[in-house]
């Protein structure tokens, strides 16, 4: 494929699987980066007043930093995490696991068509502009991710 491949995943030359595999890593790194910033911020600037959780009286600042906090929120917060998890997922708009017909894919087809169809998109824009991080300059586009 002509990149820099330590382990040697696209040395079958797939370039379409490598596009698939390159749009993931910067998925996955960009969820690492928000984890690590959700294990600083607290550290850094505090916690929310109130209740996480009022039927229980759990605070915020009864929830521990770190791996501590898994065994301190309650399963309801557990679920509504991995609900939006996968909202983020399955609305990638047609780069992720379902498409606008609501078709699963799991094995990458979707990003794959749309690298064929001449999708113009970079690798790892899902159709999404945070707001207030998002940028049409390209001279910046170039040293985020």
């Amino acid at each position: 494929v002509g990149f820099w491949d330590p382990v040697g995943l696209s040395k079958d030359g797939n370039v379409e699987t490598f596009k698939r595999r390159r749009a993931t890593e910067i998925k996955h790194g960009r969820i690492s980066m928000l984890a690590t910033m959700g294990y600083i911020t607290p550290e850094v600037t505090g916690k929310f007043p109130g209740y996480l959780s009022p039927s229980i009286e759990l605070k915020f600042s009864d929830v521990p930093n770190g791996l501590a906090a898994i065994s301190k929120v309650p399963a309801a917060g557990w679920a509504q995490i991995i609900a939006y998890a996968f909202f983020v997922e399955f609305s990638s708009n047609n780069f992720g696991w379902v498409d606008t017909g609501g078709n699963f894919d799991f094995s990458g087809k979707l990003v794959n068509a749309a690298n064929k169809q001449g999708d113009s998109r970079a690798p790892g824009d899902v159709g999404w502009k945070p707001p207030l991080l998002a940028t049409d300059d390209a001279e910046l586009k170039k040293k985020r991710l």
